[in-house]
């Protein structure tokens, strides 16, 4: 099936020039967007006698946009939808509620937004500098401000990933199955999954063996070994999701702490074997914020081995009551916004036509790219703790070569949902299915 249609709204590029008779020590901005949360940035200061706006500054917000979103805004607002930016001065620029109160508001200017335009094609909706100055100041704002397309893959569990559920491809109204999961507690006596665990074994039928210990329904003090391995609809398994440090509770607590994580690997097939592809870690954070935090690292392409080298691409925390998003864009975390590079269309995913030479039997057309090469990549949605959670995978196309692709970032979405049962309260039992270890000794 086709992708479905986003579209991204960006701003950044931002600086302040004062008039020469006025200054301020720190700025920050509020970036806002009708029914959307605000998001905040820093603002830095720029010379009075510097009339360029660099075009090289980082990215400070992104707003995305589904196809179902843009109709609403246009049938509702019409081209009178805008995003705005309010500039204060003092306080603080961190996104905390911490200070932002105390700030005091400099000025603020609206820019209004195409988002039919944007469907089609990128659109600069401002770029520049701008008079925002109460009262007859002159202080200016440099910001720009753009729109463009940004078609990802759109994947749904049908249950949640302890339940072995499958996962469909979701274009509008249509749901197609790709993929099946299956989820069971890997052989903890197995320590090096990049380097042993054949692709045959994860296929083999499992047997095993009633334990003779019975089930005293009494909290474990680790979770460990869990497993989940996404197979495509011929049976092979293309991605796997594996617990490779469990996730125990830090010395006198009930808690998973960040100084001792538990971690996912997540597997890609290669070679006959399986391969490192991610690394998820995630922990509980303190009491007093009620999130799950986790870090994502990436192996190197030539990398193989656990051992090696990796960076981290996603780092961030999901609250435990209300869930959120597991995201991993790096636009937001180093790429310009008007790169120098670019003709003005990067991210525009356009259609080659063409399918990937990988001989996988992908059903994603499209060319490939650069894996991580800038702009979004994939988000996945966390349901908070009570909640039945079936969670959403949008990926990016220009990181969907083949079906293996795809089936990585389900995978981690997986692990990534997983952890959340993973770092709740070890004086809390979970789920049954998440506690058939206690019960049953497995053979492979």
């Amino acid at each position: 099936m086709d992708p479905c249609h986003f579209v991204r709204i960006l701003v950044g590029n931002l600086a302040l020039k004062f008039p020469s008779t006025e200054s301020s020590s720190s700025c920050y901005c509020k970036i806002k967007l009708k029914n959307f949360p605000h998001q905040v940035a820093t603002i830095p200061q720029q010379d009075i006698e510097t009339n360029s706006c660099s075009s090289q500054k980082p990215l400070a917000a992104c707003f995305s946009l589904s196809k179902s979103q843009i109709d609403n805004i246009v049938s509702k607002w019409g081209s009178s939808y805008k995003v705005s930016i309010e500039v204060y001065a003092g306080g603080s620029g961190s996104g905390s509620t911490c200070g932002l109160s105390s700030g005091k508001l400099l000025g603020k200017v609206s820019v209004p937004l195409d988002l039919r335009g944007a469907e089609s094609r990128p659109c600069v909706a401002h770029n520049g500098w701008v008079t925002i100055g109460k009262n007859g100041s002159s202080l200016q704002l440099c910001l720009t401000v753009r729109t463009e397309r940004d078609p990802r893959f759109v994947f749904q569990f049908g249950g949640e990933p302890e339940c072995s559920p499958q996962v469909f491809q979701v274009q509008g109204s249509v749901k197609q199955a790709v993929f099946t999961c299956k989820f069971g507690f890997r052989n903890t006596s197995d320590r090096n999954l990049g380097s042993r665990s054949s692709l045959s074994e994860s296929k083999a039928p499992r047997k095993w063996l009633r334990s003779l210990k019975t089930d005293k329904d009494q909290p474990s003090k680790e979770r460990k070994g869990w497993s989940i391995t996404i197979h495509n609809l011929t049976g092979s398994p293309v991605a796997m999701a594996s617990m490779v440090t469990p996730f125990v509770p830090s010395p006198g607590s009930d808690r998973v702490t960040k100084s001792n994580p538990g971690a996912w690997l997540i597997l890609r097939p290669g070679c006959g074997t399986w391969k490192p592809w991610g690394r998820l870690e995630a922990w509980r954070e303190p009491s007093f914020t009620d999130a799950i935090g986790y870090r994502f690292d990436l192996f190197h392409d030539d990398i193989t081995t656990a051992a090696s080298v990796t960076s981290t691409v996603a780092s961030s925390t999901i609250n435990t009551k209300l869930g959120g998003k597991f995201t991993m864009d790096m636009t937001s975390l180093s790429t310009p916004l008007i790169s120098p590079q670019s003709s003005g269309d990067f991210g525009s995913g356009s259609r080659s036509g063409s399918r990937p030479g990988s001989g996988s039997g992908s059903d994603f057309g499209f060319s490939p790219q650069n894996q991580f090469r800038g702009g979004f990549v994939m988000s996945s949605t966390v349901e908070g703790t009570g909640k039945c959670s079936k969670p959403e995978v949008e990926v990016g196309v220009h990181h969907v070569t083949c079906t293996e692709d795809a089936a990585a970032f389900v995978a981690l979405a997986a692990a990534m949902d997983l952890s959340m049962d993973a770092c709740r309260s070890f004086n809390q039992k979970l789920r049954k299915e998440l506690r058939q270890q206690q019960t049953q000794n497995f053979v492979v």
